[in-house]
């Protein structure tokens, strides 16, 4: 049975970033806080971005590293950061990042299954204006590895 990846020490709401960097280093931060992912990890989340944006539509940033950067990811997790008052992602607005780590191809049912959860627009504008953590879990509750 596959289990949630979304941790509580990876949700992290009313966050503020002036720019996209801290936006991802944050990300980075909040995975590396649920023990699941290696320091490491961080600098695979830059060399993405460089090589191609996260930046999914509809405020939503996905955040995760390269392939080689895998080797620092110990279990499949994800983290959820909201920006109320926004974040310049190369010209797009962001008020949600959810960070992906993991360390085989379960990123792709991942990434599919928060594709699923976002494409619901009653969801999606939930996840961008909560105040409540546990709305966050259950929202993403149905992304698993």
């Amino acid at each position: 049975m596959s289990e949630a990846v979304l941790r509580d020490e990876a949700v992290r709401l009313g966050q503020a970033a002036a720019s996209k960097q801290e936006a991802i280093q944050a990300c980075g931060e909040a995975l590396v806080a649920t023990g699941l992912v290696e320091p490491a990890y961080i600098e695979g989340m830059f060399v993405r971005e460089e090589q191609i944006s996260t930046y999914m539509g509809e405020g939503f940033a996905i955040p995760h590293g390269t392939n080689q950067c895998r080797v620092n990811v110990l279990q499949p997790v994800i983290g959820y950061l909201q920006f109320p008052q926004g974040v310049d992602w190369d010209g797009h607005q962001v008020t949600v990042c959810i960070p992906i780590a993991s360390g085989s191809d379960a990123h792709m049912g991942i990434l599919s299954a928060l594709a699923g959860v976002l494409s619901d627009p009653e969801n999606a504008e939930r996840l961008r204006t909560t105040s409540d953590p546990a709305e966050v879990h259950r929202i993403l509750s149905t992304v698993r590895a």
